[in-house]
């Protein structure tokens, strides 16, 4: 997916591109070696929100001869000099050059959860005045905040863990920042060096277990190379297409004495080569000439567009394409426009599937056609056809062959075709085809039923965001709350949605929106989770709570695993196969008891069950100062529709029924 990085465009019509991934896993090293190349010196710091630019934004030179031409990549850095609490000879502790390292990388706050491997990296963030540790509760709690963090604010969150199954318990959000592109900088203590591979107390080779779940993964064997290996890692999160970097450090490493050298130069030949360059004039041309051959064309933006809000929509102000976005694209155009058509895909709008399957040209920006969004792939667009713009080679041509692509950053690719739109003073008239559309949105309206004073979960998101005024920032878990808050809350601009979605990792609600709240403490934080996925990482209330963050929690409880139920009811004759969550003995009970959680760390919590009660309730879990949890209790036979089944196309689209009704 595209994100604020070098932009390259190559013309792919007819010939495929190599399968080149900046995620692949033969980026990863295990042990750290210095490679050479001429990289820029700095020496200036903090440098944590990094851009990479070409020496010439507008290179003149054919797709064939770019290839033969060298990168010059350079880093983009305040003024301001880093000062350092150590006098320039004086030796300190490995720990100690670590802490520094996130200092002059700009880190103000860190999740660590301490163990016996990494007590040397805690106690030299105690003699830190600049980094505030978040102590989570669990260190799967520790890596979904700093992934809350990122999505958040755009700049890699960093997390901490011990060695064993410190180190272990952040795979699954080292899994997830991979799959949504999110930069993430994960960092473990490890066994010493005379221990590794003895089978010792709480070892696990980490960089062999992450090797295909990071971007990048480093084994620290010279304590030397700690200042470079974390400017490296935090160069590698963030630019390109971003991901998660794990950096291993064994316990003697933290505890050498050193005078640390911060003036090494980055040197990563290979990588800089690979980071694709401006796009073309002529090949932007292209696509403007396909636009103006077309009648029906659509706008297909995901999670690489969420760096290029603004040019995207100048974009469609200048063109009036409609704009259908995926679940990581909610927010990079708004939802309230009348050109939006909200989300697309298995739980997207019927008007937006409608237009993708009616149209003659998709646009696909910063975009990998994910199964949930094509459903049966021969069948998706297929009478379009298809550009596609993103900042990873590898995704060109995966799943769908486009006729023509663009690799490169979809921020540099939108701002050039402004640029060309403004100049040539070019109009466009899809007036025709926007009433098509119109007409869809009134025929298949997003819609649900009400049954006396039983609260449909989806009023509940949307009196959230009347109360909201839509800018509030929403995390969620996974499972039917997820899919109504992406259909239900209307959001306004980019980094507002969090969600975990490529893995789908229940218990990613609330520890992401303590990373929010952390990142941006002055917006409105709230989690719509599920019971389900709520009690896997309930622990982290605790955290809430300890450091006072304003983190709302809006908890549609239906006592079951309500997407797998839903599944059962369509597809299993309704049989329950292990998704009832609460106490079989006493089902007229709700089980567990979520307000005893609140109430145990201290956080004030009520339940609401009537309908006409939400709004009341609603607001004054907005107005509570610091955080709060609200348990609303919705039906479990309530289905999220429209839903394309898996596999199928959009003529096998669902629009009718509930739990209510027999399959």
């Amino acid at each position: 997916m595209a994100s604020a990085a070098a932009a390259a465009a190559t013309a792919a019509a007819t010939r495929p591109f190599p399968p080149l991934s900046f995620h692949s896993p033969k980026f990863n090293y295990q042990i750290f070696a210095p490679i050479s190349a001429n990289y820029p010196k700095t020496s200036v710091y903090p440098r944590r929100c990094i851009s990479v630019s070409l020496t010439d934004p507008k290179p003149k030179v054919s797709g064939a001869a770019a290839a033969s031409v060298a990168t010059a990549v350079s880093v983009t850095v305040p003024v301001d000099t880093f000062v350092s609490r150590f006098a320039p000879d004086e030796p300190r502790k490995g720990s100690d050059v670590l802490v520094e390292a996130l200092e002059r990388e700009g880190v103000k706050h860190v999740f660590a959860y301490p163990g016996g491997a990494s007590m040397e990296i805690h106690q030299a963030l105690t003699r830190s005045n600049v980094i505030k540790n978040v102590l989570p509760r669990h260190e799967q709690g520790g890596v979904f905040a700093a992934e809350g963090y990122a999505r958040a604010s755009g700049c890699p969150g960093v997390c901490i863990a011990t060695s064993g199954p410190g180190a272990t318990n952040l795979v699954s959000g080292l899994a997830d920042a991979l799959l949504d592109s999110i930069p993430i900088v994960a960092i473990t203590g490890q066994v010493p060096r005379r221990m590794i591979g003895t089978d010792a107390f709480q070892e696990t080779p980490i960089v062999e277990v992450t090797r295909s779940i990071t971007k990048h993964n480093y084994l620290v064997l010279d304590v030397e190379d700690i200042p470079y290996i974390v400017r490296e890692a935090f160069f590698l999160a963030n630019s390109g297409r971003p991901g998660p970097v794990l950096i291993d450090i064994p316990k003697d490493i933290q505890q050498q004495l050193v005078v640390p050298n911060w003036d090494k130069p980055l040197q990563l030949p290979g990588y800089s080569f690979r980071l694709p360059k401006s796009p073309e004039e002529s090949h932007l041309e292209q696509i403007l000439r396909l636009i103006s051959d077309s009648k029906k064309p659509v706008l297909y933006v995901g999670g690489g567009c969420m760096n290029s809000s603004e040019e995207l929509r100048r974009f469609v102000d200048l063109t009036g394409i409609p704009v259908a976005s995926t679940l990581m694209g909610l927010g990079a155009f708004p939802c309230t426009d009348e050109l939006s058509l909200q989300m697309l895909g298995m739980h997207g709008t019927m008007y937006a599937n409608y237009a993708v399957d009616k149209s003659d040209l998709l646009l696909a920006f910063g975009v990998r056609f994910d199964d949930r969004v094509t459903g049966k792939i021969e069948a998706f667009a297929s009478r379009a056809k298809i550009v596609h713009i993103d900042i990873d080679p590898a995704e060109i041509g995966k799943n769908k062959q486009p006729h023509l692509s663009i690799c490169g950053d979809v921020k540099e690719a939108l701002a050039g075709m402004n640029r060309l739109l403004e100049e040539t003073r070019t109009k466009y008239n899809f007036s025709s085809w926007r009433e098509e559309l119109n007409e869809q949105k009134a025929k298949y309206p997003l819609n649900y039923k009400t049954f006396g004073e039983a609260i449909p979960p989806q009023y509940a998101i949307q009196v959230l965001d009347e109360l909201t005024n839509g800018n509030a920032i929403i995390s969620s878990g996974v499972g039917q709350h997820q899919m109504w808050a992406a259909q239900f809350y209307k959001y306004r601009g980019p980094r507002q949605w969090l969600s975990s979605s490529g893995l789908g990792a229940m218990g990613f609600g609330l520890p992401a929106a303590m990373g929010a709240a952390v990142a941006r403490p002055d917006a409105v934080v709230v989690d719509i989770d599920g019971d389900g996925s709520f009690m896997m990482n309930v622990q982290e209330l605790a955290t809430v709570r300890v450091e006072n963050l304003p983190v709302k929690i809006m908890l549609l409880n239906n006592q079951h695993l309500g997407m797998v139920v839903q599944w059962e009811d369509r597809f299993y004759k309704a049989n329950r196969a292990h998704t009832y969550l609460g106490n079989p003995s006493r089902e007229a009970e709700i089980f567990p008891n979520m307000l005893k959680f609140a109430e145990a760390c201290d956080i004030p919590a009520a339940r609401v069950t009537k309908k006409s009660e939400v709004r009341e309730a609603i607001g004054k879990m907005l107005e509570t100062p610091g955080p709060y949890l609200l348990d609303v209790i919705v039906p479990h036979q309530e289905h999220v529709l429209p839903m394309i089944p898996s596999g199928g196309a959009f003529k096998d689209a669902i629009t009718e029924g509930d739990g209510r009704a027999a399959y």
